[in-house]
């Protein structure tokens, strides 16, 4: 599938739902994806892309970054408390804040750099004990201790459990985020991103859907 098929497939999901065009934002997840697979969505003049390593985003965006200047980074990966310093410097936004510890690291790296990527908490919507997250109902008590550390969420970022229909999730998400006033809804990957645009997806994750599949037999 070509990225014009994904920006056709995202225009009429985005008008089946009464939203207008462009109000959903692609992110290509290029993770371990060959840079001439990554160098080639590029050339067809997409910007916002998505990362799950820090290591690995080092090794490639700050080189391409100075020929494509308007580029956008996201962080949708796990990340680990003492890389926060790194992503702060390198990420236009963050996808994953997931518990207390890192926040904090966040915190202190945001106000060493004087830069802020926009966050997006995590919610771990189908209470999975092996994934990352924040509970439903522990959400509105960890978005207070955000903002006590001067953090302002632009919104919440899901993954549904494999074994589920997404979309309850995807509703589940936009609730929770209209209770606390956020406005930004991450959730939505190839598989399920128009059933997540249709209840208010803000920013898809597509990778395979657009570069092909991954070969990690490389990565370690």
């Amino acid at each position: 599938m070509s990225l014009d098929d994904i920006r056709t497939r995202m225009a009429n999901a985005e008008k089946a739902s009464g939203r207008s065009e462009g109000s959903v934002e692609l992110i290509a997840v290029s993770k371990v994806q060959p840079d001439a697979r990554v160098l080639s969505v590029l050339d067809q003049g997409h910007r916002i892309f998505g990362e799950n390593y820090v290591q690995e985003a080092q090794g490639k965006w700050p080189g391409w970054r100075e020929r494509y200047p308007d580029l956008k980074l996201h962080m949708i990966g796990p990340l680990q408390s003492n890389k926060a310093k790194a992503a702060v410097g390198l990420f236009d936004a963050i996808h994953t804040l997931d518990r207390m510890s890192l926040a904090r690291k966040l915190a202190t790296a945001i106000e060493a750099q004087g830069t802020a990527p926009d966050l997006f908490v995590q919610v771990n919507t189908g209470d999975e004990p092996q994934k990352a997250g924040i509970l439903p109902d522990e959400l509105a008590g960890f978005l207070e201790q955000l903002h006590a550390l001067g953090l302002q969420p632009k919104g919440l970022m899901c993954i549904p459990p494999e074994s589920e229909e997404a979309r309850p999730h995807f509703r589940l998400l936009r609730k929770l985020a209209e209770a606390e006033g956020l406005t930004q809804l991450s959730m939505g990957m190839s598989a399920d991103f128009e059933e997540a645009i249709a209840e208010g997806a803000t920013h898809i994750r597509v990778g395979s859907a657009i570069f092909g599949a991954r070969d990690y037999s490389d990565k370690g």
